[in-house]
């Protein structure tokens, strides 16, 4: 499982309950509260499935989150908004690598988890397609 604490900007990837590894991220740029539509640079909250994942996304590599679910799409008809999606997991932006640990001191994503182009190598080769995602407030 995944579990991500976004006030902590943290992510875990945990193993029998337990943390194997932690990774500091940055967040949507809009962080506060759970992502209700498309455009509010908002990231989910609550449980996902990590389904897919992209090794040439526009950052580098990418793994999909599930969202939205079918209460996330209820919820933005509801409001007449769409609720967005592509929200995933990724490194830095292609060509911004050399950045690398100083994109993570600032929420620049429109609503994805970042974290550095050498740790999402890492992720990429210990979470596999069909982990649970947790993520909180």
């Amino acid at each position: 499982m995944v579990r991500v604490q976004k006030s902590e900007r943290r992510m875990q990837l945990m193993s029998g309950g337990k943390p194997i590894k932690e990774y500091r991220i940055a967040l949507g740029a809009q962080p506060a509260g759970h992502k209700r539509w498309q455009g509010d640079e908002r990231t989910p909250e609550g449980r996902y499935v990590l389904d897919w994942r992209n090794p040439n996304s526009i950052a580098h590599k990418s793994i999909h989150i599930s969202y939205p679910n079918a209460e996330d799409m209820a919820a933005a008809k509801s409001m007449g908004v769409p609720p967005g999606g592509a929200i995933m997991i990724h490194g830095a932006a292609n060509g911004y690598g050399w950045w690398g640990w100083v994109l993570q001191l600032i929420d620049w994503t429109d609503g994805c988890i970042a974290v550095t182009n050498r740790e999402m190598d890492e992720i990429w080769t210990l979470v596999q397609d069909g982990t649970p995602i947790e993520i909180n407030p």
